[in-house]
């Protein structure tokens, strides 16, 4: 931390001798691996995308034209083998029962039917889906265990014969590799989704029927439809299920895709049933035995089960991180609820007592006013800023300007003011806060005002900032500080960012006595709470934070005035923009980190800490950095989701924030036209804070400090002025 001290005096002018500050490391490698995280999250939003594709009941629409059907598979039976280029179609045997279960394994509904088969002592074949197979590995294992068939149900469950070749293969491809990472077999057997019997087979899912078989697959189809997915009721499932004049069947059956409580119900009554007519219950390769070759399970490579674990645990990182956005997509709505709610009720409780035509801070304070202004080539703006200053309307008041080794001019520009209420010290380069401290040191009196070298005050500014000092409790004051170049699009954002974030928040903060940060744009100190609190420290990018917080910490009250008003120059280019939320939002973070203490301790620090730090945390910090996820999932929605649900949720939000905006600027006494540029704000704006947001958390933990950045000014709110 920089310390400073009464050096040797040249003139006007007090040296100050401070340590060269630190500057930090910028590496590239912390962009590489935001870009790689942003990456890695991207493909498992794609992956969760993929793997809950939602889909229909099996069994729609009507089968197009089937000229190329063979009339042999047309009128045979539901096996069909289009190995090798050929066409065979296979029935079953009379008097057996294949039993087949489509669209598992569910977590709820296939163990239970699992359980039934197992209690019956009857083998089955279970069409998997690959998602599904991704996510419960486990219950596909306990199938070929208890000695079950398991095919293929592609990965999604998507109509294949709408799919190019490449997506047909790699959704049959990936949920053979998840079957062999799952129970350690290659399987044979595929069923196409939205299929029944061989006789409704058309041109386009013959084709698929074929590049199956291409793939060394062996299409079963159903000739028993127990049509379970329309729960119809046991007694209609049981019918269903039940072939004609002792013929071998297919069954359809269904162990997932929603309620399947009948479908177990319907199967303990049927197998018991169908037994006792003699019929046998088997698996397809069971009802062929040697008669067809092929049809038989392989065991798995150990390539096979690589690829396949990869697949299941891609999937399931997948699923884990929907699960952490949407939880955290609930905080946010939780914080955003809560900020609202606790800042309309403050609010509109601060501004009534403002208000209220007996409100005071007592006795009117018309001592003398030292305005120190801090300025590094600032020569475009400060001749406005001092003119300002100088001719306000409080008594007494001193402009002292301390210029930090401009090169520009800008001494003499104030200079050449000839104002006889204004004194130029030019001091050696140090920074803003050595600047200060440098001003402090040099003021002709007890009560402070600090400006920004590029802020406007309006005439009686200065005399009602200091009207909270006729309380003794109060050392600092907060002024009202607004934009004053709203004519681009980036200034109308930041005005907007103002009068709801700053303005309003420090409503807030005023009411919980934990006011975090007095604007370096305009703010009002005893030289007393100054000393107390030791200064203006350079361990910290945003020193009026820093200072503040030791302010409140040495048992002075910080205090709001929005009555003082000062127009500042906001940033009119992005890359200017990025620089000053950086240092303000990396400077936040050191200074509450160098006060944590304020947590635990006794008294006002205690107080301040308690009830200071974990609102700015919270809402300042925690806030801004998981907000962004309402728009990652508002995207992933439209998308991917429900389109009007993702629609409605991230509209709800910004009625939120249009609602608080309006009382902001109402309470600001603002005219509500910038207004328009708030959806956009949302959009464009919200991001580049997040993007700046996490460049200061990525960086916080590295220390370090800048030296005095200086941002490029336009002079559009000086010019104004004149």
């Amino acid at each position: 931390m920089g310390t400073w001290r009464e050096g040797q005096r040249i003139g006007d002018t007090q040296h100050i001798v401070l340590p060269e500050p630190r500057r930090p490391r910028f590496s590239g490698r912390r962009w590489i691996l935001a870009g790689i995280g942003t990456l890695v999250l991207a493909n498992l939003l794609a992956i969760g995308a993929y793997a809950n594709s939602r889909f229909a009941p099996d069994n729609e629409g009507e089968p197009g034209p089937r000229d190329t059907v063979p009339v042999a598979v047309r009128e045979g039976g539901p096996v069909v083998d289009a190995r090798g280029g050929k066409a065979a179609s296979h029935r079953i045997p009379d008097r057996t029962i294949v039993l087949t279960f489509d669209d598992g394994p569910d977590p709820q509904w296939t163990p239970k039917v699992l359980d039934v088969l197992h209690k019956h002592g009857v083998p089955a074949t279970f069409f998997v889906i690959g998602s599904q197979t991704s996510r419960h590995p486990e219950f596909v294992e306990r199938m070929v265990r208890e000695g079950h068939e398991v095919g293929a149900h592609t990965f999604t469950h998507p109509d294949l014969a709408g799919l190019p070749g490449w997506r047909q293969r790699l959704e049959l491809s990936q949920t053979r590799s998840a079957i062999a990472y799952a129970a350690g077999i290659t399987t044979p057997l595929v069923r196409l989704p939205y299929s029944s019997g061989v006789d409704s087979l058309d041109d386009e899912h013959w084709s698929v029927v074929r590049a199956a078989g291409a793939e060394d697959l062996v299409s079963v189809f159903d000739d028993t439809d127990s049509r379970d997915w329309a729960r119809p009721g046991v007694d209609a499932i049981v019918r269903s299920s039940t072939p004609e004049d002792g013929r071998g069947a297919v069954v359809l059956l269904h162990d997932a895709g929603g309620e399947r409580s009948q479908t177990v119900a319907a199967l303990d009554r049927f197998i018991p049933m169908m037994r006792e007519r003699g019929y046998r219950f088997t698996t397809v390769e069971g009802a062929f035995g040697a008669s067809t070759p092929g049809l038989a399970p392989g065991k798995a490579g150990a390539g096979d089960k690589v690829r396949g674990g990869l697949l299941v645990w891609a999937v399931k990182v997948a699923d884990g991180t929907g699960r952490l956005l949407w939880a955290l997509l609930l905080l946010v709505g939780v914080l955003t609820l809560a900020r609202t709610l606790v800042l309309f009720g403050f609010a509109v409780r601060h501004a009534r007592r403002r208000r209220a035509r007996t409100w005071s801070w007592g006795p009117s304070v018309d001592e003398p006013v030292t305005v120190i202004v801090p300025a590094y080539n600032e020569r475009k703006t400060i001749a406005a800023a001092v003119r300002s200053l100088a001719t306000g309307t409080h008594p007494g008041i001193e402009v002292l300007v301390v210029d930090d080794e401009s090169d520009d001019g800008t001494a003499e520009e104030v200079e050449s003011l000839g104002l006889p209420n204004v004194r130029v010290a030019r001091v050696p380069g140090g920074g803003k806060a050595a600047a200060l401290n440098a001003g402090v040191a040099l003021a002709a009196h007890d009560l402070l005002v600090m400006v920004d070298a590029d802020t406007v005050v309006t005439p009686d500014a200065i005399h009602k900032l200091v009207q909270p000092f006729a309380d003794p409790r109060v050392g600092a004051v907060a002024g009202n500080v607004k934009v004053g170049n709203k004519r681009r699009i980036i200034g109308t954002w930041q005005h907007i960012e103002y009068v709801i974030g700053f303005n309003l928040d420090r409503r807030l903060y005023d009411t919980l006595h934990c006011m975090p940060t007095i604007p370096g744009a305009l703010g009002g100190f005893r030289r007393q709470a100054i000393r107390d609190a030791g200064g203006l420290s350079r361990a910290t990018l945003a020193e009026d934070t820093d200072l503040t917080m030791a302010i409140h910490r040495a048992g002075w009250r910080v205090v709001y005035e929005e009555s003082a008003v000062a127009r500042t120059e906001a940033p009119n280019t992005l890359g200017q923009l990025w620089r000053q939320r950086y240092r303000w939002s990396y400077g936040t973070m050191q200074a509450m980190w160098r006060h944590r203490r304020a947590l635990v301790e006794q008294g006002p620090s205690g107080r301040f800490g308690r009830r200071g730090l974990p609102f700015i945390a919270l809402f300042s910090i925690a806030l801004p950095l998981l907000a962004p996820v309402l728009d990652i999932l508002a995207v992933y929605g439209l998308f991917f989701l429900d389109r009007v649900e993702a629609l409605i949720a991230w509209l709800a939000v910004l009625v939120i924030q249009v609602v608080t905006a309006i009382l902001a600027f109402r309470l600001d006494r603002e005219p509500l036209r910038p207004l328009w540029a708030l959806p956009l704000q949302q959009l464009v704006y919200r991001q580049v804070m997040y993007l700046v947001l996490v460049h200061a958390a990525a960086t916080a933990l590295t220390g370090g400090l800048l030296k005095w950045q200086h941002l490029r000014r336009s002079g559009e709110v000086a010019a104004e002025a004149t």
